[in-house]
């Protein structure tokens, strides 16, 4: 399969209070063409910062300090600024995570959409208005005239959010990022907007990065996986393997969070303790405060990445004596 985006060694730092922090600590991944991947974990393991960092939008006290990003094997990291505006909303898109506060209260909901395609496009006037009507059309806005002319308090949170969609797909984007797209809307509206990116992502050949806390999310729409804690990545696989066969125990953790429904009497099982603060550094592996399973080891080296199958890897001692060290996946993040 095509891959569009690959990432390798990512590490983004802070400048703050004098210090400079890592929010993203050597995190690897890679996308192909009308694939979903799902970065999932915690608020504050580095999901969103990650995929800023792809995007070019980091605040002015953030950086990527180390690393590689390529999309269509180009490197996104030596480009000027200028150069990667052109790229966002036309080759790359992003949804937000609060439409609220992602589109602007001032303009019209037509003048939010219509500015990509004049930017990126050379439609006329009437062309720009015509795919814009065919926009809001596609995901599910009914009477797109109405709308165009409307502002963003004017409108639902369902509809808000497919706005986004809607402009994140303006220029038809070869990857599709979208930072928690559902967060905050009720389930009914939740599972249109997942099938609705779904069915794009299918129509229009899109990679896909989906950012979730939520693994019924990830159950639904994912094809691969990639576990993140206190800035990296503590496993990785298809999302059969991460359901079937978690191997991390933070992985587990968060499996073992979510509740069933068909379980009455299915006691939900919390993580122990916190996330670590961005700027504190722990000896060895830096979930061992919080894991029930922590060994000496574990408190004094920091693990590698180990293989539990062609797709499939944890970084954890636990897996030591299981299966062989994935050497190539440790190289690439040296």
């Amino acid at each position: 399969m095509e891959q569009l985006l690959e990432v390798n060694n990512l590490v983004t730092s802070f400048k703050t209070a004098g210090q400079k922090v890592s929010a993203v600590r050597g995190v690897s991944f890679s996308v192909n063409r009308g694939e979903t991947l799902c970065i999932v974990g915690e608020s504050g393991c580095g999901k969103s910062i990650t995929t800023l960092s792809v995007m070019g939008l980091l605040p002015n006290n953030g950086e990527i300090s180390e690393g590689s990003v390529k999309f269509n094997g180009e490197e996104l990291t030596a480009k000027k600024k200028e150069d990667m505006r052109k790229l966002r909303g036309n080759e790359i898109s992003m949804i937000f995570q609060e439409p609220m506060t992602a589109l602007n209260p001032v303009f019209t909901v037509g003048y939010q959409l219509m500015e990509p395609l004049k930017i990126h496009t050379k439609l006329s006037k009437a062309e720009v208005k015509h795919k814009a009507i065919d926009l809001l059309n596609k995901v599910g806005i009914p009477n797109p005239e109405k709308r165009l002319k409307q502002h963003p308090h004017e409108l639902s949170g369902g509809m808000r959010q497919r706005v986004m969609i809607a402009i994140a797909l303006a220029c038809n984007p070869s990857l599709l990022i979208a930072d928690e797209p559902t967060t905050a809307l009720d389930v009914t509206i939740q599972a249109q907007i997942l099938d609705l990116i779904d069915d794009l992502k299918e129509d229009l050949g899109m990679g896909v990065v989906m950012v979730t806390h939520d693994m019924g999310v990830v159950a639904e729409v994912a094809d691969h996986v990639m576990v993140m804690y206190a800035g990296h990545v503590v496993e990785t696989g298809t999302v059969e393997e991460i359901f079937s066969n978690p191997s991390h125990p933070y992985t587990k953790g968060l499996l073992a969070s979510v509740p069933n429904v068909d379980d009455a009497n299915q006691s939900l099982e919390a993580i122990p303790g916190s996330l670590p603060n961005i700027n504190e550094e722990i000896e060895g592996c830096r979930f061992h405060p919080r894991c029930p399973f922590a060994t000496e080891k574990c408190k004094q080296e920091d693990p590698p990445h180990f293989s539990i199958s062609s797709s499939h890897q944890s970084k954890c001692w636990l897996q030591e004596e299981e299966v062989t060290k994935d050497e190539s996946y440790d190289k690439a993040l040296s």
